[in-house]
C-alpha cells in the first residue's frame, strides 16, 4: 500500500478523528536515555536532544520537562510519503483561523498536534475543509 497521492481525494475522503487524551511535547537532553516504561508516541532525536509527543499524564509521572499542551487529530486517509500539498491545505485552514499545529507524518497517516483547548474548532474546520473540497 502505497497511499493516496491526489490532493482533493485526501482532502474530501479525509475523515478527522479527535483522539482521547491530552499530549505533550517532552525534551530528553542529549545521552539522557528515555525513562522506562515511557512510551511515546513520537521519538525524533536533533542534535539538542530528543523529542518525545506523551501523555500529559506520562510527563507529569516521569517528572519531564514539557510544553504545548495539545490534543492529536489524525485525518484518517492513508496519505502517501510523497503526496503533494496535504499538510499546506490543512495547515493554511488552521493558520487563517489563528491556530498553530504541529503535524506528524507515519507511515500510514498524518497526525495534527492541535492546542489542547482548541481541538473542536479545529475538528470543525477540518471536517469544513473535507466537505469544501468534496464539491
Amino acid at each position: 500500500m502505497t497511499g493516496e497521492t491526489d490532493l482533493r481525494t485526501l482532502l474530501a475522503s479525509m475523515a478527522p478523528e479527535l483522539l482521547d487524551g491530552t499530549y505533550v511535547f517532552a525534551r530528553l537532553e542529549p545521552g539522557v536515555p528515555r525513562p522506562e516504561g515511557l512510551e511515546p508516541v513520537m521519538v525524533f532525536r536533533e542534535r539538542e536532544g530528543t523529542t518525545l509527543i506523551v501523555t500529559e499524564e506520562a510527563a507529569q509521572t516521569m517528572g519531564l520537562a514539557a510544553s504545548f499542551r495539545c490534543r492529536m487529530i489524525t485525518p484518517n486517509i492513508h496519505s502517501s510519503l510523497e503526496a503533494v500539498g496535504f499538510l499546506a491545505a490543512i495547515t493554511a485552514r488552521l493558520a487563517a483561523a489563528g491556530m498553530g499545529v504541529n503535524p506528524v507524518s507515519a507511515f500510514y497517516h498524518d497526525h495534527l498536534f492541535v492546542p489542547a483547548e482548541r481541538a473542536e474548532e479545529a475538528m470543525a474546520l477540518l471536517l469544513r475543509l473535507a466537505e469544501d473540497s468534496a464539491t
